[in-house]
């Protein structure tokens, strides 16, 4: 199959987050514009890292409680431990669709997206904004018969107004059965409206809508749906570990879990 060249003319969000997270992954181009945010931002990687472990927390609870169909859109360069990973270790037969647009993503995940024997894996380019296509897709490995996790975690800031957000994620839950959860994650300006501002608009400069929203903002992607305990938090106050890393610090990331009727 012939991949899709990688355009390193410009950032790309998934490689800038890989560079947050002091991963290997990035160009010259990437890490110009992620030392710029986090010259005025340095909270940002501290996002970037208890954004990872939310996602890590997210899927081990709803394996826990049975789930083993995961859709994961805006996977980013893969790091360990993968979602899938996560998963599998409670349930070897869980079964992990990953969807991203970065090409960067594709090449890495074909090498590192591995699943166990029992379960599955499978990883396919698509954008969020092919809402269709991603279900479609899906198919392929994931019975929509039977409850899905849906992931969209650290995805949402990086798509504006423009291209009608909540519908896309309304468009996603549509043929997901009764029984399927919703996992957030974004970043919020809330807490320091000013330099986000700026973060946004490195982004859009880049090229991408990016936009961080409210607490209120945040909680309508969850509208219809039954959120889990504790409901919407800042990232370290959703289901914490002992000792963890972060303790009381401000992380400017709302998160959530929410059930579908």
């Amino acid at each position: 199959m012939a991949l899709d060249p990688i355009d390193t003319s410009r950032p790309h969000p998934a490689r800038m987050y890989d560079y947050y997270l002091g991963g290997k992954d990035s160009y010259s181009v990437d890490e110009d514009a992620a030392e710029k945010v986090i010259s005025f931002l340095p909270a940002i990687r501290t996002a970037a890292r208890t954004n990872r472990k939310f996602m890590n927390r997210a899927a081990r609870l709803l394996a826990d409680r049975g789930v083993n169909q995961f859709l994961d859109i805006g996977t980013g360069i893969p790091t360990e431990p993968n979602l899938h990973q996560v998963v599998q270790a409670v349930n070897p037969q869980s079964r992990v669709v990953y969807f991203d647009n970065d090409p960067i993503v594709l090449r890495h995940a074909e090498a590192l997206l591995r699943s166990t024997p029992e379960g599955a894996t499978k990883y396919i380019q698509a954008d969020l904004r092919e809402p269709e296509k991603i279900i479609e897709g899906a198919k392929a490995v994931i019975n929509l018969d039977e409850p899905v996790a849906l992931s969209l975690v650290a995805l949402l800031h990086f798509v504006s107004d423009e291209y009608r957000p909540y519908d896309l994620v309304n468009k996603l839950l549509a043929p997901l059965p009764s029984g399927s959860f919703l996992m957030l994650s974004h970043v919020t300006g809330d807490f320091d409206a000013a330099s986000w501002d700026r973060a946004v608009e490195i982004y859009r400069k880049s090229g991408v809508p990016a936009q961080v929203r409210s607490r209120d903002e945040f909680v309508r992607f969850f509208a219809g749906l039954d959120l889990i305990d504790p409901g919407v938090q800042v990232v370290t106050s959703w289901h914490p570990e002992p000792n963890q890393e972060f303790g009381d610090e401000q992380v400017p990331l709302y998160v959530g879990v929410a059930r579908k009727p």
